[in-house]
């Protein structure tokens, strides 16, 4: 395998390295976990580390060796022979440690598209050969040592942006393994165990309880509660029957499926996450493109100044030696390295550890975007509040004493008892909660459904019913004199032996850190908007209560949209958070999309970014690190194209007549030290 021919110009760097990535994966297989391009990428990875230690070893005796050096150190190593062991060392270093670069600039010249290649290979050649003639006897001082750390900081350059590449997406893959291995296909009456991703459209499968759902498709038979949180971002277990579309991925809870599988492995929705994390990889940002632009027109700078530089000092009666100096010192100086690594370390780093903290960019664009966000917008449904029910409130009345009902406990054990089966949302709200308190479940026997009002069974020799408000008023059961009822609240009561003996109150509480995430935004003159199809109450409620500027409720899927040209019309840079398919086109409009919980296959395809966690501290996080990795990214092309613009003249003897003159070696180490104060500026990189 031809390991460098990943770098062609460094301004396609980044595409073509995730070429190879894509190349033979998901879009031509049925196989989700099959990654080649994976393989090939830590083989170059592989391959650059072993470059970089290999010069690393022989940069030390080269530095020993060189007369520069050792003027700085003050030692004196001389031996015979020892200039032709220097050459030895350089000339590997050179052929060894260079080559990616001279293969790119070969590629850069045969697509007439000079870049940071042509510059690098250009200066280490010229370099090279000048050193050579040295020492065969031309007059100066070799380059020797110069070469060897450029040609080390190079590659120790591209090894990092690589790793750092390659981490983003093997976090982002962890979203992958989710897909389970094999799947129950049925035929007939029996069935067998084959691979999922062998499945194809029509085939029926079962799914027993506990288990993943292997294909996207329509339920044939059976009914169950399934958990799509790690794909809608609703955490409320969805109550799924005959005929209803599941999401492969999701989990099944405890009835038992048949699907009719409605396509193929490499259509479903977690092959969509696959296609995100290569579009993540293959977005460029438009700083990077600024970038690759200027590291372009200083390559061709570079090497006409470099050039003029030569003639002029040349013509002007120096010697030849002087000449070439000064011409590779213009060169060395001027290689864009800090400008080409600028942009793309801090696009590795941000990428990196946003997948870490559960951040997918998908397009760089709308990250970098997220810095002139001026009002967020919220869908409430599982980002502001939980998105499931919890116990909020456990009232015991004053005539279950008798009844041995004597603390908000003892009703909790007799409504678990019969709960604990159901995977009713409310159910499960009663069980959580009783879990938490760890108490313990009572059998229930003789158990019956009261339909559509509640549930009966006898516990502990008591006639138990957990009922709706509704089966009071069928049964004229008057409500307890103290009663009231809390718009976002569900209540069930509890009744024994057909005495009402308390109720139990649930509600989608808020989260904890929406009261922080709220503040924040305000902290950073970001106005909150809260855009929600439940009704004005609840929404009025949510909004008083974490002081966001403003609410809409009640608000339809296609009026989303319209509500996000309003803002946008009044001069607003909207940020948008939605978690489904209703949101997709209002994601699509907003100047910034964000899909929580991973969203539904259609947000995450209409969205920039996609967060993994419904968490609104994310999101809040996720928007001042793209202001922090914007500040990162202008500092390091400010101190890339600033530090060029000074040393540039220096190196071509503007102020010789002053007796100021750059020696090669300098400009090698303000070089070298220009890419390492941007490779450190990238890795202070944060989220906060």
């Amino acid at each position: 395998m031809n390991h460098e021919h990943h770098h062609q110009n460094h301004s396609q760097q980044h595409v073509n390295k995730e070429r190879h990535q894509t190349n033979g994966t998901h879009r031509d297989r049925n196989l989700p976990m099959d990654h080649p391009g994976h393989d090939h990428h830590a083989m170059m990875i592989t391959d650059f580390k072993r470059r970089f230690y290999v010069v690393l070893i022989l940069t030390i005796p080269i530095m020993l060796l060189s007369e520069m050096i050792q003027h700085w150190l003050n030692i004196h190593i001389s031996f015979t022979g020892s200039q032709y062991l220097l050459l030895v060392f350089s000339s590997i270093v050179f052929f060894y440690g260079g080559w990616p670069f001279l293969k790119g600039l070969v590629d850069e010249l045969k697509t007439r598209k000079p870049g940071m290649m042509t510059l690098i290979g250009f200066a280490i050649t010229v370099a090279y050969v000048y050193s050579v003639a040295t020492v065969f006897g031309l007059k100066g001082m070799d380059f020797f040592w110069e070469l060897a750390t450029l040609i080390l900081i190079m590659l120790l350059g591209h090894w990092i942006e690589m790793k750092s590449i390659a981490g983003a997406s093997r976090e982002l893959e962890l979203l992958v393994q989710l897909m389970p291995a094999n799947a129950h296909l049925v035929h007939g009456d029996h069935t067998m165990d084959v691979k999922t991703e062998s499945l194809k459209e029509n085939d029926v499968i079962l799914i027993k309880p506990g288990e993943k759902i292997a294909a996207d498709g329509i339920i044939s038979e059976g009914e169950s509660y399934l958990n799509e949180s790690m794909l809608t971002g609703e955490s409320k277990p969805v109550g799924k029957k005959k005929g209803d579309k599941v999401i492969a991925g999701s989990l099944n809870g405890n009835g038992s499926l048949k699907v009719k599988v409605t396509h193929g492995a490499k259509h479903s929705y977690l092959s969509q996450v696959i296609k995100l994390v290569q579009d993540a990889q293959r977005s460029k940002s438009k700083t990077q493109l600024l970038a690759d632009k200027a590291a372009q027109w200083l390559t061709l700078i570079a090497i006409g100044v470099g050039i003029a530089t030569f003639l002029y000092w040349y013509f002007d009666g120096k010697e030849l030696a002087f000449a070439i100096e000064r011409m590779v010192t213009v060169i060395v100086i001027c290689c864009p390295h800090a400008l080409g690594l600028a942009v793309p370390l801090v696009v590795a780093k941000s990428t990196a550890i946003s997948a870490q903290n559960g951040l997918l960019i998908k397009n760089r664009s709308a990250f970098e975007n997220s810095r002139r966000v001026t009002t967020i917008v919220f869908d409430k449904t599982g980002t502001l509040t939980i998105g499931k029910f919890e116990v909020s409130r456990v009232v015991p009345l004053s005539s279950g004493k008798e009844l041995g009902v004597r603390s908000e406990n003892e009703l909790l054990r007799f409504a678990a008892a019969l709960e604990q089966n159901s995977e009713h949302p409310i159910a499960t709200g009663i069980v959580q909660k009783v879990k938490e308190q760890s108490l313990q479940i009572p059998k229930a026997e003789n158990f019956k459904a009261i339909t559509g009002q509640g549930v009966q069974a006898i516990v502990e020799e008591k006639e138990i019913k957990v009922v709706s408000p509704g089966y009071l008023k069928t049964s004229n059961i008057a409500l307890p004199d103290d009663f009231k009822a809390d718009i976002t609240e569900t209540v069930v009561f509890i009744l024994i032996n057909n005495a009402l003996t308390g109720y139990i109150a649930l509600s989608d509480q808020i989260r904890p850190e929406s009261f922080d995430a709220i503040k924040t935004l305000h902290d950073n003159n970001i106005k909150s908007v809260l855009l929600t199809g439940d009704n004005k109450q609840v929404a009025e409620a949510v909004s008083k209560k974490l002081d966001i500027d403003d609410y809409y409720a009640e608000v339809l899927p296609h009026e989303k949209l319209e509500k996000i040209k309003e803002l946008q019309d009044k001069g607003e840079f909207v940020a948008m958070t939605g978690d489904g398919v209703n949101d997709a086109p209002a994601l699509a409009q907003a100047d910034v999309g964000i899909a929580v919980g991973s969203g539904s296959d259609i947000a995450a395809e209409t969205a920039g970014i996609v967060l993994v966690n419904s968490n609104p501290k994310d999101i809040v996080s996720l928007i001042l690190f793209g202001k922090a990795t914007y500040k990162k990214m202008v500092q390091n092309l400010g101190w890339a194209t600033g530090y060029n613009v000074v040393a540039l003249p220096l190196a071509a003897g503007v102020l010789y007549k002053i007796g100021i003159l750059l020696s090669p070696a300098a400009g090698a180490v303000l070089m070298s030290l220009s890419t390492i104060i941007v490779a450190i500026n990238a890795s202070l990189l944060k989220v906060k």
